[in-house]
């Protein structure tokens, strides 16, 4: 009988690549006995399986007994890591720095403090040459306690120069500490509620942001308290929705990589982030050519630097550059040709999932639920808001479960499901209040589906005409525009009073920009 219980040695074996498997099973074969002959035909059944199944590793392996299992999945999942660090070692450079440091640690205990001292020496400059600076810390400390214990007579002056580096280096981690606070911080206030929805919202963030923004010289800062100062300027004017500035941001933290090339290399998985950032932050602010440009710049980036990613890094890359494209296609009004990738972008999503957010896969469902929206193909739109609807997410995003119900109500309309309808504006009222999201757009969309539930074709028409003069004003407006950044209802009402398709209508009016 399956064993439905979470098993992490299971959830590590199926992630691991074939040449993961080839180098642990060569890594393990330097040894003999029955334990490893043992914890290597465990690590096959697991292999095997498509679910983890106890009973068939007791059926396969008899010489396993019931009470010995625990002891060796432990054992098994601690050979794994051992034999994946050996890899990861050479793509990561704090693993390569704390190889070092161990070497040292080895070399002092056996009474060799001079070879000690100089492999520290020599490993503090690649720390602080990649900013790694607790590790750097790290380092200097342990200087500090064999200068301390031993009479190196090495360099003049060495315990002032010590202290003055640990000094030093414990500011410069005191700074980071504060500003990537903020910056995560801020990221979860994002996650729980989304954009700004009022002026309580906006006085909230700003009042948080100011009382928590240390006062720094951003000219004098190190690689990563830059980065963390852009971020947490990045979700504030993000929240805010304040684009401008938030491209402002986004675009000094990419820039910074530029400063420091070798940071693209080892730490692949940050530059992408930033690209990310600006390329929502051009979506919002509708630069079309820099988007295009910057989706170019990921497109490049991701093909030259693609072996220096870890499987986070792998993920994130498809899921930033994925969800740039559909915006594209949202600008462009293309929608029936993203959706041609759609089924691929399910496919990689789902062989993803594992390795990502609940907040990346609802934001992505969004996504697609938007393209085949606006592609036409309602009945697909709404298997994705469905997806949605039905997540077990709590309060996260609630920003976009409350859109996703209000566009489900737009797609029902679509497809003349009215007496479904009566029952799901209702709901949809009742939920929106309860997640304290019901906004002026929200009510007039609601409020007018309600109301053409009973009328006629040639009242309809007038009622949309004015639905949108009522709507428009709202759009511009610093709170309430907020709605538009989730779903372009304007375009929507114009394709209902003109008799044209979204597409058709939004593709207009790209053409019409792009030729002014």
């Amino acid at each position: 009988m399956p064993n439905h219980h979470s098993a992490p040695l299971f959830h590590l074996i199926k992630t691991l690549s074939k040449a993961e498997k080839r180098n642990f099973r060569m890594y393990v074969n330097r040894g003999s006995g029955s334990d490893v002959v043992l914890f290597v035909q465990l690590f096959n059944v697991l292999d095997k399986q498509k679910e983890y199944d106890e009973e068939i590793i007791f059926k396969r392996i008899p010489s396993i007994k019931r009470q010995q299992l625990s002891n060796l999945k432990r054992h098994l999942y601690k050979q794994l890591l051992t034999s994946l660090r050996l890899i990861e070692t050479q793509k990561n450079i704090d693993l390569q720095i704390r190889e070092q440091i161990d070497f040292a640690r080895i070399l002092y205990n056996k009474g060799l403090y001079l070879q000690s001292l100089k492999i520290l020496d020599k490993v503090k400059s690649v720390a602080s040459e990649f900013h790694q600076d607790i590790l750097e810390l790290e380092i200097i400390e342990f200087e500090k306690l064999i200068e301390s214990r031993h009479i190196t007579r090495s360099i003049e002056n060495r315990a002032d120069e010590l202290a003055m580096e640990s000094d030093l280096r414990n500011q410069i981690i005191g700074s980071t500490s504060r500003l990537s606070n903020l910056a995560l911080r801020l990221y979860g206030l994002y996650i729980e509620m989304g954009h700004a929805r009022n002026k309580k919202d906006f006085e909230m963030v700003k009042v948080f942001f100011e009382a928590n923004l240390p006062e720094v010289d951003p000219s004098r800062l190190t690689f990563f308290e830059k980065i963390y100062y852009y971020q947490s300027h990045v979700w504030y004017y993000y929240i805010r929705q304040n684009f401008t500035q938030c491209f402002k941001y986004a675009q000094k933290w990419v820039l910074l990589f530029q400063e420091y090339p070798d940071m693209l290399r080892k730490d692949p998985d940050l530059y992408l982030r930033g690209l990310n950032n600006l390329l929502a932050s051009l979506f919002y602010t509708r630069s079309y050519e820099r988007m295009s440009e910057t989706l170019k710049q990921f497109h490049d980036f991701d093909q030259e630097y693609h072996k220096y990613f870890s499987k986070n890094t792998e993920t994130y890359s498809f899921l930033f550059y994925y969800t740039g494209m559909i915006n594209k296609h949202f600008i462009e009004g293309t929608f029936t040709e993203g959706v041609k990738h759609a089924p691929e972008m399910d496919r990689k999503l789902h062989s993803f999932e594992q390795h990502l957010d609940s907040h990346r896969v609802l934001v992505f469902y969004y996504k697609l639920a938007c393209l085949y929206f606006g592609s036409g193909d309602n009945d697909t739109a709404i298997e994705y808001l469905n997806r949605i609807i039905n997540f077990k997410a709590g309060s996260l995003r609630g920003d976009i479960q409350c859109f996703a119900r209000l566009l489900n109500l737009i797609v029902h309309y679509e497809l003349g499901h009215f007496n479904l309808l009566e029952y799901l504006v209702k709901s949809v009222y009742r939920f929106l209040t309860k997640m304290e999201n019901l906004n002026l757009v929200q009510q007039e969309i609601l409020q007018f589906l309600r109301r053409s539930l009973n009328s006629t074709n040639e009242s309809l028409e007038t009622a949309f005409v004015e639905l949108k003069d009522r709507l428009e004003p709202l759009s511009t407006h610093p709170y309430e525009g907020r709605s538009f950044l989730y779903l372009d209802f304007i375009s929507w009402l114009e394709c209902k009073i003109q008799n044209r398709s979204v597409e058709e209508v939004i593709r207009e009016k790209f053409l019409r920009r792009k030729g002014a």
